[in-house]
């Protein structure tokens, strides 16, 4: 882990649980952290902020150092993301607000990781990550659920995702995600 990835999530921890509030890193941090391989800069990260307004939690992380990439709250109202960057980096964070749903049972799910002696910090569980990425299925994310896959092959929880899947598959209308799971499955 790079010191300057250390400082940001040392930053976004103070800020989001200085209110009081649940949330847990995704995306390809967290992927390389359950043993993908593969480089990416950016952070993305939930964030439950249930009775609380986003302007509370974006002043509670400009006060650790992040700036919005833009200002304009109809797309933060449309699509429940907050872009922001950490300035003395220059890093990309993505605020996502969490929804009912499925992501309560990623919030469930989350584990804790070490980042650093002292520093932990909460992460969608591996299985979770992969039910992400299968439904994204960009070829980088695919990518993610083959490494995933194969880094945790004696502790992967086959039940959970086949579940998550199917919630998903019947939520959406969609027949095809258990079967891109299996066909990455059966890779391993």
């Amino acid at each position: 882990m790079y010191s300057a990835d250390v400082e940001i999530y040392a930053a976004l921890a103070r800020a989001v649980e200085s209110l009081g509030m649940r949330w847990y890193l995704f995306g390809a941090q967290a992927a390389i952290l359950h043993g993908a391989v593969r480089f990416s800069e950016d952070i993305d990260i939930t964030v439950d902020i249930a009775n609380q307004t986003y302007r509370v939690l974006i002043d509670a992380l400009r006060g650790e150092g992040f700036e919005p990439r833009f200002d304009d709250e109809g797309f933060i109202e449309r699509t429940r993301v907050i872009p922001m960057v950490y300035k003395p980096t220059g890093t990309p964070v993505d605020v996502v607000l969490s929804g009912p749903g499925i992501e309560e049972v990623f919030f469930e799910g989350r584990i804790r990781v070490e980042i650093e002696k002292g520093l932990e910090v909460p992460v969608a569980r591996a299985e979770d990550i992969v039910v992400m990425k299968i439904l994204s299925a960009r070829p980088k994310d695919l990518q993610d659920v083959s490494s995933i896959l194969s880094a945790n092959i004696s502790q992967f929880d086959d039940d959970r995702v086949r579940w998550l899947l199917g919630q998903l598959e019947r939520a959406l209308d969609r027949n095809d995600l258990l079967s891109l799971f299996e066909s990455h499955r059966a890779k391993r």
